[in-house]
């Protein structure tokens, strides 16, 4: 039974491993996200050095008509805005300047190393395109610079060491809401959750478990017919 307790929190160990690395790097994630239209969206910002703090986050947005800011508590933020070389129509006009950068500064003490933080940015229409990418620099207080720039090889599937945040869009419907999406009570469109990440995860750990179990049936097994 020792040996099953030590296998069993082996695997724990090793699952929360893996899923502490993946969620290491800064990312970016959206309920609603979807080709041409509008979306919040939250970058999610990780602190991964174990000395230094996140104290600014500088982040690239994809050419859209429309930028808005959420306060975010202990932290400013400035835009910076670009003239369009094609202007956007819309229904208001055209537009022929976006913001294309936000910075985010900390006026606090930032975020401590095994923490996070969450900005939120509502933007839109979003490009017609399958993903758009969000690249951008994280700035630590010990002066250290991370870039999550960088993109995978063409034709491979092995992820750069600083990937940049990307979102994959949903395909567009005719009224501008994600296919997948459904009605609350308040008749305002939701996305619906994938739970593809959660499901693997509980089916790795299950397998592992259940491997655990057989190694130490038998084994006590054989230590029975062993005995005289």
């Amino acid at each position: 039974m020792k040996r099953l307790a030590l296998l069993l929190v082996l695997a724990s160990g090793g699952l929360l491993a893996l899923a502490g690395t993946a969620s290491a790097h800064v990312t970016v994630s959206s309920t609603n996200a979807t080709a041409g239209g509008y979306a919040t969206v939250v970058l999610n910002v990780p602190t991964e050095s174990a000395t230094a703090s996140t104290r600014k986050i500088v982040v690239q947005l994809p050419v859209v008509g429309s930028v808005s800011v959420q306060p975010t508590p202990g932290w400013t933020f400035t835009a910076k805005k670009t003239k369009l070389a094609k202007p956007i129509t819309t229904d208001d006009g055209p537009i022929t300047t976006t913001i294309s950068q936000v910075t985010w500064t900390a006026s606090g003490g930032g975020i401590k190393p095994g923490e996070f933080q969450q900005f939120f940015v509502s933007l839109g229409p979003l490009p017609k395109a399958s993903s758009v990418s969000f690249p951008a620099l994280q700035y630590y207080s010990d002066g250290s610079v991370v870039k999550w720039i960088e993109k995978a090889a063409p034709g491979s599937s092995a992820e750069p060491e600083h990937p940049a945040p990307t979102l994959a869009l949903a395909a567009g419907s005719a009224d501008g809401t994600s296919a997948g999406s459904g009605d609350n009570a308040s008749g305002t469109k939701v996305e619906k959750a994938s739970t593809t990440g959660p499901t693997v995860l509980a089916i790795v750990a299950l397998v592992v478990a259940a491997g655990a179990f057989g190694f130490a049936f038998v084994t006590r097994a054989r230590a029975k017919a062993a005995a005289p």
